[in-house]
């Protein structure tokens, strides 16, 4: 085996390795025979469920119906198919979670007809051959259960990577949907609508391969191809997102004295109340997308950091320098902010050209994502670039030119006080003879990377308006 050909199999051997470490376990159950049938799966509500206080007394529960009402078909690449997103039994799931709570008595009403219909000819048969002898009459339900999945939601978020280099490679690709369920308790004496809960759930699909595809001598081609996807069950997301809103209208009936739990679990109660409030209160501050606002932002922010300078200008070679500065940001709202940075670094193409600067800028910030713990920032804006003549950062001679600069960075929110901060910028004096020597048709111009510690001296920006899911 020539050497060309042992690097061309390491690279998909290496790669393949990689991949099945990073603990893709469909991967290592790929189906190769047929399997048996088995029990159905749980969900991660379904024990939560079953966890749930006694009740003092359990409710008779009649549903009627609770079906697909988006009509929602099934999406394909090409469109849609003739199958339906969702399940059309849904009726059966909340049946099956009305029973694994334990707190309800579910009777049945959705085929109905089929049951008076069997008891009229057991009453008939009675009859013929035991005068005088009737079933007893059916239960009746305190309470009807009725809603619905009210909404599916394809491709909410879509998205991937790859990289490819020389025929070798890898990429991957995801998909999100979401699909949602109201429920609510109606009092059959009343008709009164007792509360009414809704919950989602996402449906996550994934695709993730890998490959080579060159040539490893004359005539001779290699191709390595490897992979697999994985697509969430639409039913067990409906699964858990009915059993989740059983859970939510039992404690929320409790809180609102609808019905009460078994004194004996008086304790077990009010911790499974305290913590489902506060899972309220964090999907309050929670949007559609998964995302928390979990900070106030600051008014003011304070960043002393390190820097790396990497000079481009007329040299035929780029110098790389560290350097230092502290930057200031006062928010004038929530997103945008006005930024004074002042930073001390040097400018140098090796042992041809070496020269200190000071700098101070003025730039206008904006972070995207103020209530995040993290959160991307853009700036830009101008200032002025001066030789530095001493140690001092002030120590600045004779020759200053104005520059313009941008860039990006992210800010990560440790806690109320304190963040850590990195960014990345270009920097574009307005002169090409920072280096000495005027050559070619563009300015010379440098590039700063920078991290620090940011320090938030200020909370008082508010939100305008609340955020809901």
């Amino acid at each position: 085996m020539n050497q060309s050909l042992k690097i061309s199999l390491t690279i998909p051997v290496l790669i393949g390795l990689a991949w099945l470490l990073t603990g893709c376990s469909a991967y290592f159950n790929q189906p190769t025979r047929t399997q048996s049938a088995r029990l159905g799966e749980e969900t991660a509500i379904t024990a939560e469920l079953r966890k749930l206080p006694t009740p003092h007394e359990k409710i008779v529960a009649a549903v009627y119906k609770f079906r697909d009402q988006t009509g929602q078909y099934k999406h394909t690449e090409t469109g849609s198919g003739f199958s339906t997103a969702v399940s059309q039994g849904t009726t059966n799931i909340l049946l099956k979670a009305l029973e694994e709570s334990g707190w309800f008595v579910p009777i049945e009403r959705e085929n109905i007809a089929n049951l008076l219909n069997e008891r009229q000819f057991i009453n008939q048969s009675v009859a013929h051959y035991k005068a005088g002898e009737k079933l007893p009459p059916l239960l009746f339900a305190g309470v009807i259960l009725e809603g619905g999945i009210v909404s599916y939601d394809a491709n909410t978020i879509t998205g991937g990577a790859g990289l490819r280099f020389f025929g070798t490679g890898g990429s991957s690709q995801y998909r999100q949907d979401r699909v949602t369920v109201y429920l609510r308790a109606v009092a059959t004496k009343s008709g009164k609508i007792l509360k009414t809960v809704y919950t989602s759930k996402t449906i996550l699909s994934q695709a993730i391969d890998a490959g080579t595809f060159r040539y490893v001598s004359f005539k001779r081609l290699l191709e390595v191809e490897t992979g697999y996807a994985t697509n969430e069950p639409a039913q067990m997301a409906v699964t858990e997102a009915i059993e989740k809103a059983v859970k939510a209208l039992i404690l929320e009936g409790i809180q609102d004295n609808l019905w009460t739990a078994d004194e004996q679990a008086a304790e077990k109660t009010q911790k499974m109340l305290a913590e489902y409030n506060q899972e309220k209160t964090a999907m309050s501050q929670t949007d559609l997308h998964g995302a928390r606002n979990t900070v106030e932002p600051s008014r003011l922010t304070i960043q002393p950091y390190a820097s790396v300078w990497q000079y481009h200008g007329d040299m035929p070679t780029r110098g790389i320098r560290t350097g230092y500065g502290l930057t200031a940001d006062v928010y004038l709202s929530s997103s945008f902010g006005i930024q004074i940075n002042g930073s001390v670094g040097t400018l140098a193409s090796d042992q041809k050209f070496s020269c200190p600067v000071s700098t101070l800028q003025a730039n206008l910030v904006y972070r995207s994502l103020p209530f995040r713990r993290i959160t991307p920032l853009v700036y830009v804006g101008a200032g002025v670039i001066a030789y530095r003549m001493g140690t001092s950062p002030v120590d600045v001679g004779g020759k200053r030119y104005a520059s313009l600069s941008g860039g990006v960075g992210a800010e990560y929110t440790l806690n109320q006080l304190m963040g850590i901060r990195t960014t990345v910028d270009y920097q574009q004096p307005m002169t090409d003879i920072l280096d000495g020597v005027a050559a070619g048709s563009h300015n010379d111009y440098y590039l700063r990377g920078s991290v620090g510690l940011s320090f938030h001296l200020g909370r008082s920006v508010r939100r305008s308006v609340p955020i809901h899911q």
